[in-house]
């Protein structure tokens, strides 16, 4: 793939980045580089490899959902500066 001013400007723009001559250079030298990286990439035979989404095994470290005991609603209650109808009494927020 060929790197043209024009494809830089694109990438910029769609980055949201202002380049002066300099920056603009390098950034065509950096995209010619992943460019190649990929193509390198493409090169090797992955026949049989299964894909990931991740370079170390993820588990899932949530707890299963089980109905416990809770805490005793009076005992919550007590400290509270208002109460009505066995839950906590705030002021209104929404008119």
């Amino acid at each position: 793939m060929e790197i043209t001013d024009k494809l830089v400007s694109y990438v910029a723009e769609l980055a949201h980045l202002k380049l002066d001559d300099a920056q603009r250079a390098q950034a065509a030298q950096d995209l010619a580089r992943m460019i190649g990286y990929v193509d390198q990439l493409r090169e090797l035979d992955t026949e049989g490899v299964e894909p990931m989404s991740h370079a170390f095994p993820v588990v899932n470290v949530f707890r299963e959902d089980e109905v416990r005991e809770s805490m005793d609603r009076e005992l919550i209650l007590q400290n509270a500066p208002a109460k009505k109808d066995g839950c906590f009494l705030v002021p209104r927020t929404v008119e």
